[in-house]
């Protein structure tokens, strides 16, 4: 049975591997003896790749590619087949949202929000999926095999709860609302991942999405997260291992009979 969650020599594309999540995601995957390739935005050299995986670097590699560039994106994995052969699974992590403490427009009532914002999340959170599971499912496809994992968020299942963000308006004077665009990119991956799932069945490739929840970070106000524990009912944000496993029970066999899923890790958020 524990044969069954191996993910021992199989090739995973990892967008925004380089992030908070990404980076768990890589080690979670390359400490079960897959091999990595991280697609970025920016490049990284062999240095850099051993000082933030120092006991996998050997099974991590960056290639340059954004997920809003096809040409790019086909570069990439072209090169990843040629070096190491075609991906069992692809971690479509690379996401945006819009900054807490960014540009006042960023966070705009919905009647003035700007469209370049709308464009910039929906181009990477929704297009950038899109094109990057285009290329690389579609090899996956060719073989007869394949993971593809979309990374949600509970806020596509959900509306933001705009409360949370009050303590905002009374200590800055301005008004602060939790932007459209995340909320309608993550609950596009939701109808995207079974439309693939439908689509890829009988090539053998599996589409599923994770719906995850807050996760300790210590960059949020504290005011943020005592009000936000409150609707959480295990009353705690997730530690970011807890999120690393996931990705290796979709990318194994233990998960063979699963498509089109939604696998929600939010500790009962959007159980209320």
């Amino acid at each position: 049975m524990t044969k069954a969650f191996s993910i021992e020599d199989r090739i995973a594309v990892v967008t925004g591997g380089l992030g908070q999540l990404g980076t768990q995601f890589c080690k979670t995957l390359a400490e079960g003896g897959a091999k990595v390739a991280i697609f970025s935005r920016r490049p990284f050299t062999t240095e850099q790749i051993a000082e933030k995986f120092p006991a996998y670097a050997d099974r991590i590699r960056v290639y340059v590619a954004s997920v809003t560039d096809k040409d790019a994106l086909e570069a990439a994995t072209n090169q990843l087949i040629a070096e190491w052969g075609v991906p069992h699974i692809l971690i479509n992590n690379a996401g945006i949202d819009s900054k807490p403490n960014g540009d006042a427009d960023q966070n705009a009532p919905f009647e003035i929000y700007p469209q370049k914002y709308w464009d910039e999340v929906i181009d990477t959170n929704l297009t950038g999926v899109m094109l990057t599971t285009q290329v690389v499912g579609s090899r996956m496809a060719e073989e007869g095999r394949g993971s593809i994992i979309m990374v949600g968020s509970m806020y596509g299942m959900v509306s933001p709860n705009q409360a949370l963000y009050a303590y905002r308006e009374k200590r800055d004077g301005k008004p602060f609302i939790k932007a459209i665009s995340y909320a309608a990119s993550k609950s596009g991956l939701l109808n995207m991942t079974r439309y693939l799932a439908t689509y890829w069945a009988k090539s053998g490739v599996r589409v599923n999405l994770v719906t995850f929840g807050g996760v300790k970070t210590g960059s949020f106000d504290k005011e943020f997260i005592e009000a936000f524990l409150e609707r959480v009912p295990m009353g705690r944000q997730a530690e970011i291992e807890e999120f690393g496993p996931i990705v290796q029970f979709l990318g194994s066999e233990a998960s063979s009979y699963m498509t089109g899923a939604n696998l929600v890790l939010d500790g009962g958020f959007t159980s209320w």
